[in-house]
């Protein structure tokens, strides 16, 4: 009898596309570089949406963001579409499924409790031996953000890891190391080195987790999504990984002014428009988050260093995760999956986060296969998006979809030459609530070519990848680019009219 392909997933949160050694950087990846050599990467794959939520439930369903509706961050997953997701239809195909770590399927922030088991103020309704099943999964270990900005809640609030980290007591005692500011100290946005020790940190749970479920199930077949919630701001590595990137040594954008001015209206209107929320607290609190002070070279070279020393510490999670594969026997039945769900500007343009601008910071993100049948040192220029995904799993699996998706396997792609793609999409309305103006944005990206519209206001931006890798000059208007204007224009419009409708409203974060 056959074997079936185990899966393991493997993400991370805001990490940018070019943010890997393969790709050039300085960034320290032996891990992820190895599966690079061993396996097959996509060049110029995408996220469907540029905030966190709706790409993760993209991934899980295969549907864009319109489709199942959480078109951007504050939009609760509905049930439907995550039981018909991926997770569910591996589950009846006979795997074993699971999700450890960062879900954010559902919000966790809300004006009030939700009931869902990311909901901060409904984490309490789940007990200490609650393990799912959640969202088409059959097992989840899970975290309330992870972001440290936020410290892990005390029991009974909280999940998995914070039940782990308060449970000897000890918990107040750890958040206040994780607070200490280790020297040199930095006056660099949302970055310092923490004193929190590592063996606490969510990245090491998530791993030790991941490598305690594959020992338990390794009889197979199995499909776990271990998803790590950096290197997301704050940039707040634990030593010794805050020290591995000297700030000096670290690469900087080369085209780092905020230059508004050439941009599209809504470039300035998301940097400097008010949130229109009845709520003062709630306005100041998405005012803050959507923008950030300018950053000095110095300030920016130690966030920079910081980003990549918590890149460092997820790809020595990933070197742990493929050597327990090897020892368990599971190498050679395995497909490793690595991806995210969106990057960061990091500094280019003058930005950093993310937000309503499409620039290949933000949109571009790594996405690498290695496993049987997995070409070595494959490299794929055809554009793709994490939408695809879904389907690519289930191929492996020999499985079926239950509804039609949006997402199209990309395993013709892995393992031959065929199956060409031309473009992928991209998508995000953002309300009033987040900037204080509506916007529909939808992106197309080819090869060498990209276009977003702003479809409430016609305006748009339209760049030149091959001539112009920076985006320094839009080419929307430009007589001499109105033809591949119009092409890019036709496949924002072949987008299948299955929109939800009437549009969710969105809650906090």
């Amino acid at each position: 009898m056959t074997r079936k392909t185990n899966i393991l997933f493997i993400t991370s949160d805001q990490q940018r596309g070019d943010c890997y050694g393969f790709e050039g950087r300085k960034v320290k990846t032996p891990h992820l570089d190895e599966m690079a050599r061993n396996g097959t990467r996509f060049a110029a794959a995408i996220t469907p949406n540029l905030v966190c939520q709706p790409s993760r439930c993209s991934i899980l369903t295969g549907l864009l963001p319109l489709t199942h509706g959480v078109s951007d961050n504050g939009i609760d997953l509905p049930s439907e579409y995550g039981e018909q997701g991926f997770a569910r239809t591996l589950a009846r195909a006979g795997y074993a499924t699971a999700v450890i770590g960062k879900a954010h399927f559902n919000t966790s922030h809300t004006f009030a409790p939700t009931g869902t088991p990311e909901c901060r103020e409904s984490s309490a309704r789940y007990g200490a031996d609650w393990y799912g099943p959640y969202c088409g999964f059959d097992h989840v270990e899970m975290m309330l953000e992870g972001h440290n900005m936020w410290p892990p809640m005390k029991p009974p609030l909280g999940q998995h890891y914070e039940r782990w980290y308060h449970a000897d007591g000890r918990g107040e005692e750890r958040t206040k190391l994780y607070q200490t500011k280790l020297p040199p100290l930095s006056d660099a946005h949302e970055t310092f080195n923490s004193a929190l020790p590592l063996a606490w940190h969510n990245s090491t749970w998530i791993g030790d987790r991941t490598i305690e479920y594959l020992r338990s199930h390794r009889d197979g077949p199995f499909c776990v999504w271990a998803s790590f919630p950096d290197p997301h701001h704050p940039f707040d590595a634990p030593e010794p990984w805050c020290y591995m990137h000297h700030p000096d040594e670290v690469d900087i954008p080369t085209h780092r002014e905020l230059d508004l001015d050439r941009r599209p209206w809504w470039h300035r209107a998301a940097l400097e428009g008010k949130p229109k929320m009845a709520d003062e607290r709630l306005r100041k609190f998405r005012e803050k988050s959507s923008r950030t002070p300018h950053q000095s070279e110095k300030q920016l070279r130690a966030l920079i260093a910081n980003y990549y020393g918590m890149i460092s510490l997820i790809d020595h999670q990933v070197g742990r995760l493929r050597l327990a594969l090897r020892d368990l026997g599971l190498e050679e039945n395995t497909l490793i999956v690595y991806s995210t769900d969106h990057g960061d500007w990091l500094g280019d343009h003058g930005l950093l986060l993310k937000g309503p601008m499409a620039y290949e910071g933000l949109l571009r993100i790594g996405l690498l296969f290695e496993g049987p049948g997995v070409p070595r040192g494959k490299v794929v220029a055809d554009p793709v998006s994490t939408l695809d995904l879904p389907q690519t799993f289930c191929d492996y699996a020999g499985a079926a979809m239950p509804r039609a998706v949006h997402s199209r396997s990309l395993r013709k792609l892995v393992e031959a030459d065929g199956d060409s793609r031309d473009f992928a999409r991209s998508e995000w309305e953002l309300r009033a609530s987040r900037c204080g103006v509506d916007l529909a944005l939808r992106t197309v990206r080819t090869k060498s070519l990209k276009l977003t519209l702003e479809l409430n206001s016609g305006a748009g931006e339209l760049y030149d990848l091959a001539e112009d890798p920076l985006e320094t000059v839009n080419r929307f208007d430009d007589p001499a680019y109105a033809g591949r204007r119009r092409e890019l224009g036709d496949m924002i419009r072949s987008r299948p009219d299955d929109a939800c409708a009437p549009r969710p409203q969105v809650g906090m974060a």
